[in-house]
């Protein structure tokens, strides 16, 4: 695509129908998927190193804050990050809204159809879920969402090349069972 090509040459990926505006940074080995908005005409937006923006995905700088996705995250389809901070290793899950202000600490998850409110600190290792979002249990997630985001970045690269059925592949299976053990 060629917005990797110029504008983000470490990204394993971005999808041709992604729309990228202002000053946007992504770490290497991330993906933007299909229909993934990035805005950011005022602050910034950070995306970190092996990072997924998946189908949908719509992120813009709050009222006075950058939105910034720290390192091997799945940002799910449909979510909205407006503003907000997520640690490392978290997962948002589908339909998800993160409001200004918002602090996802490392680790954590918050459910699909969640609203992280204004200003919300969640603390690291969290399970939040919920209207607004309240915790729900406490667990480290990191491992796990890690290897959701690795299993981006391998499809990713693939689809960069033009493979869209990577997921099928037997040695895809294997290079996540690699993944899993280290």
């Amino acid at each position: 695509a060629t917005l990797t090509a110029s504008r983000f040459p470490n990204a394993a990926f971005i999808a041709d129908s992604a729309e990228l505006y202002g000053d946007i940074r992504i770490g290497k080995g991330a993906s933007d998927w299909p229909q993934v908005v990035m805005r950011a005409e005022a602050a910034h937006i950070e995306v970190g190193e092996f990072t997924n923006i998946q189908d949908f995905v719509m992120i813009h700088f709050g009222a006075a804050t950058p939105s910034i996705i720290g390192a091997y995250c799945s940002i799910t389809h449909h979510v909205t990050v407006h503003g907000a901070k997520v640690g490392d290793h978290c997962l948002i899950v589908i339909n998800a809204t993160l409001m200004d202000g918002a602090v996802i600490g490392d680790n954590s998850i918050v459910a699909g159809h969640s609203i992280v409110r204004e200003g919300s600190i969640i603390p690291a290792n969290s399970v939040v879920a919920g209207v607004p979002a309240k915790v729900v249990a406490q667990r480290n997630n990191g491992a796990a969402n890690k290897l959701n985001a690795l299993a981006y970045y391998e499809n990713g690269l693939a689809y960069a090349e033009g493979n869209e059925r990577r997921w099928s592949e037997a040695e895809y299976r294997q290079r996540m069972a690699e993944y899993d053990a280290e």
